[in-house]
């Protein structure tokens, strides 16, 4: 079946939508509420970089701005409501979604099997039991508890010493769970003392086959639209050839269409939707007005093509990139309002200080920083250095990069 041509508009509504961006930022966000949002999302990334919030309390925080992340850290570590396990990256993940994951925690066992055995890890499989029986008898622990005395790589990501890289084999493999990390730090423990044996029985597991009808279902619902390829690579753990085969099944049965997407360039790109997409009301809800800042790891970022395509935002994280050669800084934040991507801004809580700083901010090429906006940019600073934990902001010399500052230079 062929469906319709969603203009720019129109797919920016409901890509926004679908990533919970469309309405105000309010509302209980905790408990059964918190834990509604990341179902919705399907999962929100971790990341340890805190120059002004990590990246999962930054995500939930845009979508529910009374977010505090003692909020995330009981429904993960009190109410056993999500597990932590990897997508393209580390995420949490609501704990019913966990039996679709025995697939990859399979693929896991024997890929970085091999891969860590040639990998300069010598002498992890050895460390298995002994870090199991650890556990067992000692409870939850972290990758210092283990392995004293052992010998550790050059540095960097090959520090680990074997008992370390046991953890995370165990980890990714499922025979154990991280319970809770301290300070960024994961803590592990058995699998089987942490969920109930119906989950945690890979016999119990859905079949390959159940599992990517999930993972392709649940990845076109959570994106409004895609590709093939973008279907894939939602979770993170189906390949393209299968997420083709479904979409061509599906396709056939009549259970999706094939859509025209206007990109923010004018061009129109295929893609794959529900047939009814033309009749969803998202394509004529107006997104808020509130301006508020997203993570480099935001949901509706995390694909750059896509966010190029979509928004004409071009986004390259220069965290690895060394300083000189940076175009804008460390650690910048795309900025949204509305249906648009109108700025970026490197900015840093300094907690010794009590202060945020926004060290520059560069709006999008055609996107005027009138009063008003920095208005409503200053009071998204104001939001954010709560959950900064300082609580008061300031702006550096020359902050207003671009053709905006000959206005409010």
């Amino acid at each position: 079946m062929t469906g319709p041509t969603l203009s720019n508009t129109q797919a920016r509504r409901l890509f926004l939508d679908r990533h919970a961006l469309t309405d105000a930022p309010h509302g209980s966000a905790k408990g059964p509420e918190l834990l509604s949002l990341i179902e919705r999302l399907g999962f929100v990334q971790l990341d340890s970089i805190n120059t002004v919030a990590r990246a999962h309390d930054l995500i939930l925080f845009a979508r529910k701005s009374q977010y505090k992340p003692q909020h995330l850290k009981k429904l993960f570590e009190g109410d056993r409501a999500l597990f932590e396990h990897w997508t393209h990256d580390a995420a949490i993940i609501p704990l019913g979604y966990y039996p679709y994951w025995q697939m990859r925690r399979d693929q896991d066992a024997e890929r970085l099997r091999k891969q860590w055995q040639n990998g300069r890890r010598e002498g992890f499989e050895e460390q298995f039991q002994a870090v199991l029986e650890h556990i067992r008898t000692h409870g939850a622990c972290g990758s210092s508890d283990v392995g004293k005395g052992e010998k550790r790589g050059s540095g960097g990501w090959w520090d680990w010493h074997p008992s370390k890289t046991a953890l995370e084999y165990l980890w990714r493999s499922g025979e154990i769970c991280v319970v809770g990390r301290e300070g960024f730090q994961k803590r592990y423990d058995l699998t089987e003392r942490v969920l109930n044996d119906a989950l945690c029985d890979p016999a119990q597991a859905p079949s390959v086959e159940a599992t990517v009808e999930w993972c392709c279902n649940g990845a076109l619902d959570r994106l409004g639209f895609a590709t093939h390829s973008e279907i894939a690579a939602f979770w993170g753990h189906i390949r393209p050839a299968a997420a083709r085969a479904w979409c061509s099944a599906e396709l056939k049965a009549g259970r999706i269409v094939e859509v025209q997407i206007t990109g923010a360039d004018g061009q129109t790109r295929a893609a794959f939707a529900r047939p009814d997409v033309q009749d969803d009301p998202a394509l004529n809800t107006k997104p808020t007005n509130r301006l508020r800042v997203l993570s480099p790891f935001d949901p509706a970022l995390r694909d750059r093509k896509r966010a190029q395509r979509l928004f004409g935002f071009s986004y390259r994280i220069e965290v690895f990139v060394p300083e000189p050669k940076r175009i804008y800084g460390y650690y910048v934040f795309p900025i949204l309002q509305g249906d648009q991507i109108v700025g970026r801004v490197d900015m840093k809580a300094f907690r010794d200080r009590d202060t945020l700083v926004v060290r520059a901010l560069w709006p999008e090429p055609g996107i005027k920083w009138g009063k008003g906006r920095i208005a409503a940019f200053e009071a998204e600073l104001q939001r954010l250095t709560q959950l900064a934990g300082v609580s008061k902001f300031e702006f550096g010399d020359g902050w207003l990069r671009g053709s905006a500052q000959h206005q409010f230079g």
